[in-house]
């Protein structure tokens, strides 16, 4: 697998299109903290580390089954990375969705970022 951020995203994206409960990926630290970002901010209801290979994420969904995630979509990529500066951070519609970044601090929202005056690279965005 060349892209391991890629496959979690598109694990979450199959699993919301077909309401499953929850996924289960490879576990590493940053797809941990990814999916902690995506907790923190509403958009999945958590997840576990069921032995020490698989992370379990538990998809959310409102009253009328829809999935929570209308779309996540990766933007740095292994062949083209995405970096920016704490200033040109893509704002998600508007702010109502986030970037998740890679930042010197850890991974963070695009607000985060903004926040603690920091750029990097911007892997994700979800709304």
């Amino acid at each position: 697998m060349t892209d391991p951020i890629a496959d979690l995203l598109t694990r979450i994206r199959n699993g919301g299109m077909a309401s499953k409960p929850y996924v289960d990926a490879p576990y590493s630290k940053m797809k941990a903290e990814i999916v902690k970002i995506l907790k923190q901010e509403g958009y999945v209801k958590g997840c576990t580390q069921t032995d020490e290979r698989t992370l379990r994420i538990y998809l959310k969904y409102t009253e009328e089954g829809k999935s929570v995630i209308t779309e996540i979509k990766r933007i740095s990529k292994p062949g083209c990375r995405v970096y920016s500066k704490q200033v040109e951070l893509p704002k998600v519609l508007n702010g109502l969705g986030i970037a998740v970044v890679s930042t010197s601090r850890g991974i963070l929202t695009d607000r985060e970022a903004r926040q603690a005056n920091v750029g990097g690279e911007v892997l994700c965005t979800v709304w």
